[in-house]
């Protein structure tokens, strides 16, 4: 079983969260936050919201996303996880501007893991038969 298109979306999604926790650090070292310290400026407090957030569905989503290649279709888990991604990338950005704006990034990514869910019940409903 090759499920390479899972593959390379979850480099990807590795890739995003990398993005995260330097942004976390740029902004530790720009704004004067010492570790362990997780106070600072609503600037810093807000990329920590954005990582800590990450963390939390990624929980969720990469068991999602593997089951659905797995008992769905490598393309089919890959492009909902792409739509993913790129919600979970819209949510970064709009939350590191101002906490209000991040719900439609957040709606998006959410949606698309709820898919991924759907996908793997599809792919084992069809097993059953």
């Amino acid at each position: 079983m090759h499920l390479q298109w899972t593959s390379w979306l979850s480099l990807a999604v590795l890739c995003m969260y990398v993005w995260n926790v330097m942004t976390v650090g740029r902004l530790r070292m720009k704004l004067g936050v010492k570790a362990p310290s997780m106070d600072g400026p609503p600037e810093f407090l807000r990329a920590v919201r954005v990582q800590t957030n990450t963390v939390e569905q990624m929980v969720f989503f990469f068991p999602a996303l593997w089951l659905c290649a797995m008992w769905a279709s490598d393309i089919l888990a890959a492009s909902l996880g792409l739509v993913w991604l790129l919600g979970r990338i819209m949510y970064a950005l709009a939350y590191l501007q101002e906490a209000g704006k991040r719900s439609m990034g957040f709606l998006i990514s959410s949606l698309a893991a709820v898919a991924l869910s759907l996908g793997t019940v599809a792919g084992l409903i069809g097993v059953l038969k």
